[in-house]
């Protein structure tokens, strides 16, 4: 039987239970072999007095004994405590199904029946041995365990509290984040609210041109700023004051305990002082303004949201009012915020349902006094607030970039119209419409596709379309710009540059560029009156396109004196209220039944 033979890691000590004394010292003398340490009783008493004195780590238990049964025996071997998770074995020579299950019933682990093969009880013993150790080897990775887990705990304790703080702070300058500042404005809410004396105030402050700063020397020197930023704020305000980072290049500060307004202005002006004042980097000396928001807390006031809300609304205010400055809160400028968002909102809406419309405002050849084209000017016919003002609506569409979906359909919708009118007869078939491009349509990688397609699906001629653009589109990117324009030119589309003399001081891209038509801007026409010498740019300007074999086009003429200054000039076209103010189809089309000149 040597191929039985274990090497056991640690000897296992077996008590065997047996009245007869052939079935010990057999068994005894088998499990010896095997490398085990075996004890032997020859009856129940004996059996439970070895095991209370030293616990077995198995017990093989004859059941057929005279005064106590091995039944017996286990059920007070499973009452007690310290013998009762001893795997326990059956040795019988009663076979019925009801005899093992009483001995499972009692406590024990396994049933062999006699006569027994050695073999068969050899592997069982094995078997619940290994059971006891792995179970054994439990209770001591429990005990580890639960050490480590008090332990873990401990430290996970202490990460939380880190982790905390991490969460309450901005990691870049350390100063309290937006949730911090939360918690503390609700608190002073709180306080306005339990003590209408108690006065609060919130600074929105924003950093200006910070982003020139990232895209020229990089996010690194930007972060540094923000730094000095901070530490240099923290110097402003007193310790029970909350100065926090919101994100980016926004800060925030909660001023408690106010006395006065004055106070808060009085703080607006250090701040704004400060700023005045270079921020040395370690390789840059950069100056840096800021606009700030101001908010007076009070108890009307329910969520701390509504507070940086407000506040932010201010600072914008300051931007636009010149950035570098202050600006306080009024109500008025939430109600003219939420107009706005209504307005954004019908206007998404107003593009869907088709509201919007095409005004042709004629474009007059100064020297015939005829309509050479026209330009296509977009309108909003809303369905409560009648027809809204494109200076409401446009700029809006611009921020929103609804202004690329907007610009879109006017090219179309004029392209088709105006290639319409001339399957009709109704225009002469040499007019134009001149369509404008924003910015950021002008910046679109697909515009050459759009214009294809708008072209294909009108069947207009291209060289009845013009084209109009900003300086500031053509100055934004120069390489794409001239690629566009050479195609653009390739197509045989006319280009005009709008607003031209308002922009860009230099002119020396006009040599780069394929441009057919420079537009004066308005604003220097409607200073032209004959008693006055102020003519300003425009013979310059005029000058200027006749050299580069240009058209000039004078926009905004609403008096006769200057049409008439104009032509002194020798300025070949011009538009303007004078002439027509932008119609609908229609009645465009019913103004031009009547031939008119000028």
């Amino acid at each position: 039987m040597n191929h039985y033979n274990i090497n056991p890691q640690k000897t296992e000590d077996i008590l065997i239970v047996d009245d007869t004394p052939d079935n010990l010292h057999l068994l005894s003398r088998m499990l010896t072999r095997q490398g085990y340490n075996v004890r032997k009783a020859l009856s129940g008493s004996m059996a439970l007095t070895a095991a209370q004195t030293v616990a077995p780590d198995l017990i093989l238990l004859d059941i057929m004994m005279p005064e106590m049964d091995g039944y017996q025996v286990c059920q007070h071997l499973k009452s007690d405590p310290k013998t009762s998770e001893i795997p326990i074995i059956f040795l019988s020579a009663l076979d019925d199904v009801l005899d093992k299950v009483k001995g499972f019933q009692v406590g024990g682990v396994d049933y062999i029946t006699k006569p027994f093969q050695f073999e068969e009880v050899l592997v069982r013993v094995q078997n619940q041995l290994a059971l006891r150790a792995a179970e054994l080897e439990i209770l001591v990775l429990n005990a580890e365990l639960e050490t480590r887990v008090k332990e873990r705990t401990q430290e996970l304790e202490a990460a939380n509290t880190k982790l905390l703080e991490m969460a309450l702070h901005d990691s870049l300058t350390g100063l309290p984040n937006r949730s911090l500042l939360m918690t503390d404005l609700q608190q002073s809410i709180h306080q306005a609210k339990a003590n209408h004396n108690y006065q609060f105030a919130v600074l929105f402050l924003d950093c200006d041109r910070f982003k020139v700063v990232n895209d020229s020397l990089g996010h690194l020197v930007g972060d540094e700023l923000l730094i000095l930023i901070a530490r240099r704020l923290n110097c402003c305000i007193k310790p029970q004051n909350t100065l926090s980072r919101l994100g980016g290049d926004e800060f925030a500060i909660l001023l408690t305990e106010i006395p006065d307004y004055d106070h808060v202005i009085t703080l607006a002006d250090r701040i704004l002082e400060c700023f005045s004042q270079a921020f040395n980097l370690e390789r840059h000396e950069i100056f840096i303004n800021a606009s700030i928001g101001i908010v007076i807390g009070n108890c009307e006031y329910n969520e701390p949201e509504h507070l940086l809300r407000d506040a932010d609304t201010a600072m914008y205010r300051a931007k636009a009012l010149g950035k570098g400055q202050y600006h306080l809160f009024d109500p008025i400028m939430h109600t003219a915020a939420l107009e706005r968002l209504q307005l954004e909102t019908d206007l998404r809406r107003g593009i869907e349902q088709d509201e919007l419309v095409v005004h042709y405002q004629p474009i007059i050849c100064l020297n015939t006094g005829i309509i050479a084209g026209f330009e296509a000017l977009v309108r909003w016919s809303h369905p409560k607030r009648g027809l809204v003002a494109p200076n409401l609506f446009i700029p809006m569409a611009e921020e929103t970039g609804l202004i690329t979906t907007i610009g879109y359909w006017v090219l179309s919708e004029s392209c088709h119209q105006l290639r319409t009118w001339q399957k009709q007869n109704l225009i002469d078939s040499n007019l134009f419409v001149s369509v404008n491009l924003s910015v950021k349509q002008f910046a679109q990688p697909n515009l050459l596709e759009q214009i294809d397609q708008v072209l294909a699906d009108s069947q207009l001629s291209p060289d009845c379309l013009k084209l109009e653009i900003t300086e500031s589109a053509i100055m934004d990117n120069h390489k794409h710009v001239a690629t566009i324009l050479k195609e653009l030119r390739k197509r045989h589309i006319l280009i005009s540059i709008d607003d031209f003399g308002t922009g860009y001081s230099s002119l020396s891209y006009l040599h780069s560029f394929p441009v057919d038509t420079l537009k004066i801007d308005k604003s220097f026409v409607q200073r032209l009156n004959l008693e006055s010498e102020n003519i300003g740019l425009i013979p310059v300007i005029i000058s200027l396109a006749k050299t580069m074999n240009m058209n000039v086009v004078a926009e905004g003429i609403e008096l006769v004196d200057q049409l008439e200054i104009l032509r002194e000039l020798d300025c070949g076209f011009g538009q303007g209220y004078f002439f027509a103010k932008p119609l609908p189809g229609e009645q465009l089309i019913k103004f031009l039944s009547s031939n008119p000149r000028w």
